[in-house]
Formats: structure tokens, sequence, C-alpha cells
């Protein structure tokens, strides 16, 4: 039975990892555990002689006796519940609190492909709602298992000590009684699954929605996006109605059983009673026992929904923890070299999914050169620079510093070595001065400024409220798209990485914004090595190389001088400019 239920529920050994180191507190709640079940157990047996010898043979010493009894049995129950309920708390709450590091720290290890791959409100579910009813079942329902479980075990006792005839009639019921307890409980692991399912559905809906307000009201969307969130809470509804169908189900059920057991109960044994074979206080003792006893099985039953539902939310949170980082570190990485020449590409390919970005591209940059890489949207542009600090890794090919495969790096010192200024500004509901230095929580605030002045942020920075301790706001709302990108600037000037690479860094600021940018991004780029992609062709025209692409490959290269006498892919890039109101000076033909 129990190598089914592993073999069903694998989660369960997993779960076992996690409580291993926590087994010394486990078998003192569980002593607590045994202590409350025996004093419960004593309670129903103490009916008898409190019956019998008080009330029918009046002995006067019993009823000395049994209160102080009874007050010591409830003083010591009442201590181990306590000491039960504290460290079974604990326990719980240290697992799910481990479990919920570990999660996010393989998050944190796992490579873009998989963010691209899911969206942010599913992985936001996981950690938040799943982890929620996992620590339900482990912090509440697990304890309650386990005390009812030795209940029982106790109050079994004490209705076969007390009338074994009855109590194997009793017994009789019992295994008709558990069979509701599995078939709901597989009913509630069906529907919690889609339950977790559906809310990291919801999460992805509100998430898109509240992080996209803007374009929601401003293509007037508000309704559409009202209709698709009913959608999935309508059917969110429907799968809780299912759970809590089967919920008020089970109770009747189990009534309902107990119900006719007892009945059965009553009638053979105020039989014996009536023919002499029992007295009323056995009898009483024994029904008392029973009654107690079905309600740690009613119990039992309900646990069991909340374990479900644990378990299939530990099932969600191990499938992400089972999977496996593409990019991985080899065991005998090396430090990346400081003083490095030349960067390479060795006919390089990339496949998103099955299908090639990049075939074949190869070129080299030496230390101190600016390299550019335009085409049009889609070109593989982007996908180039990400292979660069590894946060994808080659389909085919190499890529070297100084003939070195750059998987042979520690990846933490490779991308030490690497600034990076994007289209995407990310910043953080932080400080300016935290958002600067993020990543180097250690400098002066004398250098923090001196980066600022550099990226031409300084002075935009002191007319904010509070200066370099203004909070920005999430993804930096409270800023213009300048300000931001100004930022993003310093924050790279500040980590002073030999190699820069700036991805479409100006492409989505206005020309006045542009201007105060690139004066910033003119400073970052001196003495460094850059790779730079660029929209506009106005940016690039200083590239030591430019490197023109389509479809994934690299179909023309040279200076912007060359590329443009030779009338190709490049030529029809700058014209198409020209044309759109992008005025570039053309060189002398």
């Amino acid at each position: 039975m129990l190598r089914k239920t592993l073999r069903k529920h694998p989660e369960i050994k997993r779960l076992y990892g996690y409580v291993r180191p926590y087994m010394g507190r486990l078998l003192v709640a569980m002593v607590c555990m045994v202590v409350v079940a025996f004093t419960t157990a004593f309670s129903a047996y103490l009916v008898k002689p409190v019956l019998d010898d008080i009330f029918l043979n009046k002995d006067v010493f019993k009823l000395m006796i049994l209160p102080l009894v009874v007050i010591a049995l409830y003083l010591l129950k009442g201590g181990a519940m306590y000491g039960q309920r504290y460290l079974m708390a604990f326990i719980g709450q240290r697992i799910v609190a481990n479990i919920r590091r570990d999660l996010y720290f393989h998050l944190q290890d796992l490579d873009l492909s998989y963010y691209f791959k899911n969206a942010t409100g599913a992985i936001l579910s996981r950690l938040i709602n799943d982890v929620n009813l996992l620590r339900g079942a482990v912090s509440g329902a697990v304890t309650s298992l386990l005390r009812d479980f030795f209940t029982i075990a106790g109050l079994i006792f004490v209705v076969f000590y007390r009338n074994w005839r009855l109590a194997c009639i009793a017994m009789l019921v019992l295994p008709v009684a558990v069979y509701p307890i599995v078939a709901f409980g597989r009913k509630f692991f069906k529907f919690s699954t889609r339950s977790q399912e559906t809310i990291g559905d919801l999460s992805m809906i509100i998430h898109e929605a509240i992080t996209g307000i803007r374009i929601v009201k401003a293509f007037g969307m508000e309704d559409y996006e009202k209709r698709r969130f009913s959608v999935e809470n309508e059917r969110l509804f429907r799968i809780y109605m299912k759970i809590q169908k089967v919920r008020a189900l089970s109770s009747p059920v189990m009534e309902t059983l107990g119900g006719l057991g007892i009945a059965a109960i009553i009638w053979i044994g105020g039989y014996q009673v009536l023919k002499g074979h029992a007295t009323p206080g056995t009898f009483f003792s024994f029904m008392t026992a029973l009654f107690m006893l079905y309600q740690p099985i009613k119990k039992i039953n309900k646990s069991n929904s909340v374990v479900q539902e644990g378990l299939s939310a530990a099932r969600r949170i191990f499938d992400v923890m089972d999977i496996a980082p593409k990019v991985v570190e080899a065991p005998d990485a090396i430090d990346f070299p400081a003083n490095w020449r030349t960067l390479g590409f060795d006919r390089v390919g990339f496949a998103y999914d099955g299908e090639m970005a990049l075939q074949d591209i190869t070129f080299s940059v030496s230390r101190g050169k600016m390299v550019a890489f335009v085409g049009k949207s889609g070109s593989g542009k982007s996908t180039l620079l990400n292979l660069i600090p590894r946060f994808y890794d080659v389909t085919e090919g190499r890529i070297m510093f100084d003939g070195t495969d750059i998987r042979n790096f520690k990846i933490a010192s490779l991308r030490s070595q690497i600034a990076m200024v994007t289209q995407e500004i990310i910043l953080f509901n932080d400080t300016v001065r935290n958002n600067i230095a993020y990543g180097n929580q250690d400098v002066s605030m004398d250098e923090i400024i001196e980066a600022s002045k550099l990226a031409n942020a300084h002075d935009f920075i002191m007319s904010l409220p509070q200066g370099y301790d203004t909070v920005i706001g999430e993804k930096g709302v409270k800023l213009s798209g300048g300000e931001r990108q100004r930022i993003s600037i310093a924050r790279a000037m500040l980590k002073n990485a030999p190699l820069l690479i700036l991805d479409e860094a100006t492409s989505s600021l206005d020309a006045e914004a542009e201007v105060e940018v690139q004066k910033g991004l003119n400073n970052l780029m001196a003495s460094r090595t850059v790779l730079v992609v660029a929209h506009r062709l106005s940016t690039v025209i200083g590239a030591d190389r430019i490197y023109v692409l389509e479809n994934g490959r690299i179909v023309e290269e040279g200076t912007h001088e060359s590329l443009f006498a030779a009338g190709g892919h490049y030529r029809q890039l700058f014209d198409l400019q020209v044309r759109n109101g992008y005025v570039l000076e053309a060189p002398a033909e």
C-alpha cells in the first residue's frame, strides 16, 4: 500500500527530504501527540468508574480521587497539545520556507528561455499560491492526521478493552468508512490541480493587464480585459464549487455511515445491559470511546482534502524545481581573463525551439574597437548579443575570447566583464542610489555621483524630491524614458566593465532625450570594447566595423562608407531611414 502511494505521489519522498533535518523535533511532537491521544482515550476509560463506582456503588474514595485525576489528565493534555502544535507549526513553516527559498533560488538559476516560455503570472502562482497550499497541508493537516491517528489507536484500545464483541461489530463499519476518504481524496487531488493551473492563468491575466494598463487604456481595451478576466474567474469559480461539492458531500456520507454503526451498537449494547451481561458504566464507557473515535475519523477525512491539495501543489512546485538549467557552468571552469584581446564568433548557430535564429555567424572584434550590428527587425541582432554573456548557449559553433570557448569560463566571472544597456530599461522600485549601485552595493556615494555625471544624469537626479534617495516606482515609472535610460547608463558606468553591449539603447527615445542619452553613452563607450545593435544608423556611422544581418545570417560587413558605396542591404536600410525622416549625412561617392 505504501509503495503504491509513493509511486502515485513521488512528491511525498521529496517532501521527506525536507522533513529529515527536523526529525528530532518531529519525534518530540509525536510523543506529545501520543500523550494527547492517551489522555483522550483515558478520559473515555474513566466513564466506567465514574458511573459504576461513584453513582451506582457510592464509593466516596473514588469521588475524592477521580476529580483530581481528571484535572491532572487535562493539564497533561493541555501541555502536550501546546507542545505538538508549536513544534509541528515550527516544522511545517520551516519546511515551507525552505521549499520557497529553494524554488526561488532555482528560478534565479534558470536561463532566459524558461521565462520566455512561461508567463510571469504563472510563475508567481507557483511561488506564492502553491507554496501557501503546501504550507496549509504541512503545518495543519499533517499535524491533524498524525494526532488523529494516535487518538484513533488509543480509543480503539479502549473500546476493545471494554467490550471486544461490540468492538468487533463497530470495526465492521470502519473499512466502509475508509473508502469514502480515499475516493474523496482522489477527487480533491484532481480538482485542486485544476484550480492551481487556473489560478496561474488568472494571475497571468492580472499581471499583464496591470503592467500594461497604459496600453489597455490607450487602445480602449478595458472591456476586453474584463471579459478575459471574467472567463478565467468563472472557470476558477466552477472548479472551486466542484471542490466544495466533494467537501460538502464527504461529511454527510461519513455521518450516515457513523450513524448506522452507532445505532447498531446502541441496540446490541443496550440489550446486553438489560440482560445483565454488562454494567451501565462499561456500556457508556464503550459508547463514549466510540463517539470520541468517530470524531477523529471525520477529521481525517477533512484533513485528507487539505493534504491532497498540498500534494498537488507540491507536484507543481517540484515540476519546476526539476527543470534543469540549459546554461550550466563546466566543473573545471576557469576565471575570465582580465586582459583578453580578441572576441570571436566561429560558425555560430542558435535555435529557438528547433527553429534556427542564427546561422554560420563568424567575425572577430579586437579589444577597444566598436562593432555594430544592423538589419531589419527579427534578423537576429539582439539574439547574437545575448549569446555573449551566456543568457543562452550556442547551438552550433563557438564564441571565444582569445581562442577559449566562453563555456569554459566561470559564468559569474564572464558576466562581471560585461556591461549592458538595452532598449528594455530594467529599474526597481527602490531609490535612485540603489538602482545605480545595483550589483555593486559597496560603492561609495562619490562613485555613484561620478558615474551619474558621466551618464549625464546627475542634474535631473538632484532635481528629484529626495535626490539620490528618491524612490522611483516600479520599473522607474516616476521618471521619463530618457531619465530612466540615463540611470541605466550610470549603472553600467559604475560597473566599469571592459566589454559594453548596447542593444537599441536609444531607439525608444525622442530626439531631445536621445541627445542627452547619447552624451552619456559617448562617455560610457570611451576606452571600451563596444558591441552595439542600433535601429537608427546615425548612431553607428563611427563604428570600426558594421555587420548587416538578414534572416539570421551576416550578409554584408564593412565600414559605413564601404557599405554605403556597395549599394547593398545597408544602402537600402540607409535610404529607407532617409525617406522616413532620419536625416543622415551620406558619405561622398
